[in-house]
Order: C-alpha cells, then structure tokens, then sequence
C-alpha cells in the first residue's frame, strides 16, 4: 500500500472516533444487531428443544459412556464443534472479503442448514446439520463482534455492544416462548421443536433489506487500499450526523499510521501475545459458565423433579431477563473500565450459581436463574467488545476468530463434562463446576488485560 494510502487510512478511524451519538450511529447498531438477532435465536434453541428431542425418541436425556453420542451432550456438543470450525478456520474470511460480505453470506448459511436439520429424524443427521448450521454462526459471532467495533466511535463502544446484545438477545424469551408453546405439542403432525427450529430460520428472509441498509466497515475498505470508497462512506455519516446534531463535528485526533498488512504470526508478537494467552484462557472457561447453564437449564430443572411442561415454562420466566442484563447495564457500559465489568459479571455468576445448585423450591430457582442470565448476559456484551477492542483491523476478525475459537472447542468437551458431573453429582455439583471456571476467568482479565474503555482502537493497537 503506498505511504499515502496508508495514511489516509488512519484518518478514518480518527474521523470516525470524533461523531456524536446521533441516530443514524443508534440505527446502525440496531441493523447490526437485527441480523446477529436471528443468529442468538439459532443459538440459544439448543436447550429450549432440548426435551422436545428427548420426547420425540431422537436423543436420550443421560450420555451413554463419556463421549456417548445418543444424549442431549451430543446435540451440544456437535453445535460447539462447529462453532469452532466457523470461529477458528473461517474467522479470517471477514479480514477477507469483508465485514458486509460475510455478515450476510453466514446467516444465509446457518439458516439453510437449519431448515434441513429440522426435518432430521436420527442422531446423525441431527448432529450432522447442527454442526454445519454451528459453522455459519461461529462465523457470523466473529464479523458481527469486528464490524460493530470498527463503526462505532471510541465513546460509544460500550454502549454499542450494550444495545446490540439487548436487541440479540430479545432472540432468547421469543424462542423460550416459542418452545413452551410448541415443543410439548405437534402442530400440523409436525413436533413442536421442528416448528421452532423453522420459524428461526425465517430470519434469512430479511437479511437482505437489513445488508442494504449497512455501509462496508470504511476501517476495513482503507485497510484493503480502498480509500475512496472508504471516505465516500465517511463522507455520507459525517453529512448526516452533523444534520442530526445541529453541530459542527469537531476536527479529527491526529490520526494513526496503520500497518500496510497483517499475518496470523503478529498475533504471537508484543503487544498481543499477552493479549492472546489472556483470552485463550479465558475462552476456555468462560464458555462453561454462559452455556453450561443456559443449554441445559430445561434438564436441570427436570431434574429437580419438575415436569416437562412447568420447566419450559420456568425457562421462559427466566429467559424474558435476557436482554435485561445488558439493558440496565447499558448507561454504565463506557463509565467503567472494560475489564472490570468482566470480573464483577464473572463473579456473580459464580455466586449465583452456587446458590442455584442448592435450591430445589421454584420460586427461588426462577429468581437465581433470572439473576444468572443477566450477570452472563453482562458478561457477554463485555467481553464481546473486550475482545474486538484488542487487535488492529488488519487482523481483528482473525484474531477475534481464533481465540474464541478455543470458547467452542471447550463447548464441545464442557458439554460432556456438564453430563458427567450431572450424572455423578447432580445439579449441584455441575454449579460447583462452574464456579471454578469462573474464578479462572476473573484471574485471567484481572492480572493481564490491559485498559480499553474510551481509547482509539488504533491507540489500543499501538
């Protein structure tokens, strides 16, 4: 790239970090979010149907040896292998063909492979098509985290994320929802979990009016030497802010000299190899404490010896708090440093979920598993930003790709381990499990995560 090209390049970002909060920067987090919608929704249903696999004779609720194929685990674990296939060897093709590209191709993608799955009627091609359907929304989780972050200007991230999974996670209490309603019942001669699993994938129908609306990431466009593009989009956002505001937008910070390119090696050079150790050891474990409980809160609560029907809908009553974690959180996202909103989320989920593996009366099972969502939930919109905020845009959606690649391949083998220690020690024993992954996460960002809040990417890539 040449020496003028490059430094036009680090003006983006420095024109992009100065606009105001107006709303065409809040519409643009909510078309965003509205595609990453459909994806929580495809998500979270794995333990929403769950018991509606179990009714139907497709899947048994205990794992038949420790890596059994014909339980609930399997199911999971086959949407984690390929969340991990999806983060950590298709992560790079956003840095590729672009953030726009890929947002749409991938939810295409994990949509069609979710309507076949819902036709399956055996284990394997059950868990074939999950794990294909797993692919397109590990990719879809690594481009939505790199395009968000690089549109948004620097006071607004955390917000932003904030908002985004507020809106994400609206997916949870429809599927919930949707799941009590449906999965104990056949409408049409057709199982309730098919039906939930159809009208998620509906979402591909919009897509197409959503990436309409969605400018290429101009950080991403400079980066590729694409310049004029890349100004042209700037152009049009500094036009309709300063029109929105009524202000003059004030002049640009000097801007940053990026890099020409990036390799996957300069993720193991300083300043990012402390960055990347960190987040592997964080992946690996905070997975155990947001899906350990979320994918399996139906059965735990089967369990305690509550029916199908009543658990589904305790599920639901919990689910409705889903987006309520990162709501209320919301004014505070960018008053505290990034990585201490992580710690104190992670510790409370350890806390609560203590608590929640002693508790056999509803009402209190309902209330911890209410605050168990939300403290996941504001650790998700956290470390989700946390994460995109690490590494420069030349290598950010391979980066973010390959160290929450680790999150899906803990899922995998979390999902056997949560069956084993629900086996052998009951719900109480997988909470205590859960705790110590929680404590490992808290060491991790507590004594080697750098500071991120309110600072430039380019100045956190320096």
């Amino acid at each position: 790239m040449p020496i003028e090209s490059i430094n036009a390049a680090g003006s983006i970002g420095a024109r992009l970090d100065r606009l105001p909060a107006t709303r065409t920067i809040w519409r643009l987090v909510a078309l965003l979010s509205l595609g990453g919608f459909f994806e929580f929704y495809d998500l979270f249903f794995t333990g929403y149907i769950a018991p509606g696999l179990v009714r139907s004779g497709i899947l048994t609720s205990s794992t038949r040896g420790l890596f059994g194929t014909t339980g609930v685990a399997s199911f999971v674990a086959a949407l984690f292998l390929g969340l991990f296939v999806g983060t950590a060897l298709f992560g790079f093709v956003a840095d590729r063909f672009g953030r726009r590209t890929i947002f749409t191709f991938s939810l295409l993608w994990y949509s069609a492979a979710s309507v076949v799955m819902a036709f399956q009627s055996d284990v394997f091609g059950l868990n074939l098509w999950r794990f294909l359907s797993g692919i397109g929304v590990g990719v879809e989780l690594v481009t939505i985290d790199a395009f968000l972050s690089e549109l948004i200007p620097k006071e607004l991230r955390g917000r932003a994320f904030a908002l985004n999974q507020t809106i994400q996670f609206s997916a949870v209490p429809l599927v919930a929802l949707l799941a009590w309603l449906l999965v104990p019942r056949a409408p049409l001669g057709l199982d309730g979990w098919r039906w939930v699993v159809l009208i998620g994938a509906a979402g591909a129908i919009f897509v197409w009016r959503i990436r309409r609306n969605v400018p290429e990431s101009p950080r991403w466009l400079a980066q590729q030497g694409e310049i004029g593009e890349a100004q042209a989009i700037v152009a049009r956002l500094e036009a309709r802010v300063a029109m929105e505001s009524g202000l003059a937008l004030a002049q640009p910070a000097q801007a940053e000299t990026p890099a020409p390119r990036g390799s996957f090696a300069e993720i193991w050079k300083p300043p990012y190899r402390r960055r990347t150790v960190m987040l592997i050891v964080f992946n690996v474990f905070q997975i155990v404490g947001y899906y350990g409980f979320s994918s399996w809160v139906p059965t735990f609560l089967i369990r305690r010896g509550i029916s199908v029907v009543n658990s589904l809908e305790y599920t639901f009553l919990m689910a409705i708090a889903a987006p309520l974690g990162p709501l209320l959180a919301y004014r505070l996202a960018d008053r505290f440093e990034r990585k201490w909103q992580i710690v104190a989320a992670a510790s409370a989920v350890g806390v609560f979920g203590l608590l929640f593996g002693q508790m056999t009366l509803a009402p209190l099972l309902i209330v911890l598993g209410i605050l168990l969502t939300m403290s996941n939930n504001v650790l998700s919109f956290s470390f989700h930003a946390y994460q995109a905020e690490l590494y420069p845009t030349r290598i950010r959606a391979l980066a973010i790709g390959f160290v929450y690649s680790w999150s899906r391949l803990s899922g995998v083998f979390s999902a056997f381990a949560v069956a084993f220690f629900l086996d052998r020690f009951g719900v109480p024993g997988v909470f205590t499990f859960i705790a110590g992954s929680m404590a490992m996460v808290v060491l991790s960002i507590a004594f080697l995560g750098p500071r991120t809040s309110r600072l430039a990417l380019e100045t956190i890539s320096k």
